[in-house]
């Protein structure tokens, strides 16, 4: 399996608008988009929630039962998918997010695994948004660790600078987790670490040794040369509507599996298969 390149689609995300993109919000976009990424190659969908009433479906929900909807819309059309569920939130109030992984028990979800200035500033030189701490103390970090245990979900920690790379190898070495580790070298955020492939090698020494990592890559077409390198290094690939919304030519795309199509040329350039869903689940620790 070592060879074997898995790749995740980043549906939606938080930040886009569906007005303004086209990104799903709906169960029917949400498996119609995941099935384009499915047949492209993709063996993981990670998601996120939006509210459902019409005009609300840029902001974000926690609602257990909109959960519930989307991953079985999204297994119905892709058989065998592995559901990567979001858990991002800052400030005190996270219930929503844990309630949302100890009822539907997803294979994956995201663990932040440190705090981040989440910060960017305009050609103006004016911030971009009003300047935001992206919070994840200790204890929340094992409040999501406890509750993916709970629900025998894999955690995927999500890694926006080098520090907090470093911060994971801690939480395995005190015990506040045991498990299978997979590393998400987050890259391109304005105020986290740059999305630069001469970058990987270090992260990769910085990283626990038997680790699984993957690179999400942030931006538009300058992108493309971080995920060929992550592929030739033999990291796991991860693109999506969240993340891009450009090839490298610099087209636009409309859709999560033109992004997972050139994701999965990427892999082969490098001379890698692209994993199945079954061959994700052994890969990644994850029970049938």
């Amino acid at each position: 399996m070592g060879d074997k390149a898995v790749i995740t689609c980043a549906l939606n995300g938080v930040l886009t608008d569906p007005k303004q993109h086209h990104v799903p919000v709906t169960p029917e976009q949400m498996a119609r988009e995941a099935k384009a990424a499915f047949d492209a190659g993709a063996s993981v969908m990670h998601i996120h929630l939006r509210q459902q009433a019409p005009g609300k479906g840029h902001l974000p929900s926690w609602d257990v039962g909109v959960s519930r909807d989307i991953q079985q819309a999204i297994r119905e059309a892709c058989p065998g998918v592995i559901i990567n569920h979001t858990t991002g939130t800052s400030g005190p109030n996270y219930q929503g997010a844990l309630d949302c992984v100890r009822e539907t028990r997803p294979e994956m979800a995201a663990c932040n695994a440190g705090s981040l200035n989440y910060l960017k500033v305009k050609a103006d030189n004016t911030w971009a948004w009003p300047p935001m701490m992206f919070d994840n103390a200790v204890e929340k970090v094992q409040a999501y660790l406890d509750v993916m245990k709970e629900a025998g979900t894999v955690p995927e920690f999500e890694c926006f600078d080098v520090g907090i790379v470093r911060c994971v190898g801690m939480y395995r070495q005190t015990g506040m987790y045991t498990g299978p580790l997979e590393y998400n070298f987050v890259m391109g955020v304005a105020s986290g670490m740059p999305a630069d492939p001469d970058l990987l090698p270090i992260l990769l020494k910085l990283k626990l040794p038997d680790a699984n990592w993957q690179v999400t890559a942030i931006g538009r077409a300058e992108i493309w040369p971080l995920h060929q390198r992550c592929a030739e290094l033999g990291g796991h690939l991860r693109s999506g509507l969240e993340d891009t919304f450009y090839l490298a030519q610099g087209n636009k795309v409309t859709s999560n599996g033109q992004l997972i199509e050139a994701l999965a040329a990427c892999a082969r350039r490098a001379g890698r298969d692209v994993a199945t869903p079954a061959e994700a689940r052994q890969i990644f620790g994850i029970l049938q």
